[in-house]
């Protein structure tokens, strides 16, 4: 898991003073809304990193057609009892493959993190209040599983049974 350091990320939303741009000229790295991102992917060049903050309400089968042009997707914990983007980060992994940074942001904490891997999410911005060096604990709480989840998609007695095999 990566841990995000707000201070020193190499990804910058693209705001003035009154919000977010509505049109953001091409730059490498850049965090932009969905609304930015609609204004400017038809103009985006190829190649170019760029990265998406979705809400977590969100249809993720909306944005499938642009997956393969993101290398960044940043999903909102508005609260940390609002689980809905576990569901959309479960949805890009899995049923569409999607192979680059999955990032939560928002409400995160520390308890957060062993469900947050299991779901597909590679990076987090820990809430000011948590600590990394609690996260990378927490990370080595539960060795094994018995459900699967995204890295390994077969249930505890299916991976016995193909050992044993």
């Amino acid at each position: 898991m990566k841990f995000i350091d707000t201070h020193h990320d190499q990804w910058h939303r693209v705001a003035g003073e009154d919000g977010p741009l509505p049109h953001p000229s091409a730059a490498p790295n850049l965090l932009l809304t969905l609304e930015q991102w609609h204004a400017v992917r038809d103009t985006w060049p190829a190649g170019l990193p760029v990265g998406v903050e979705l809400a977590n309400d969100f249809d993720v089968e909306e944005l499938v057609a642009d997956l393969p042009r993101l290398a960044l997707i940043a999903l909102q914990f508005p609260k940390w009892v609002d689980g809905r983007a576990y569901t959309q980060a479960r949805l890009l992994r899995v049923r569409y493959k999607f192979s680059g940074e999955i990032r939560a942001v928002g409400d995160v904490l520390v308890d957060m993190l062993p469900l947050l891997a299991r779901t597909g999410f590679d990076a987090v911005q820990l809430r000011g209040d948590q600590h990394r060096d609690a996260a990378e604990r927490a990370l080595t709480f539960f060795p094994g599983h018995y459900q699967g989840d995204v890295s390994e998609p077969r249930p505890h007695f299916a991976q016995v049974l193909a050992s044993q095999a």
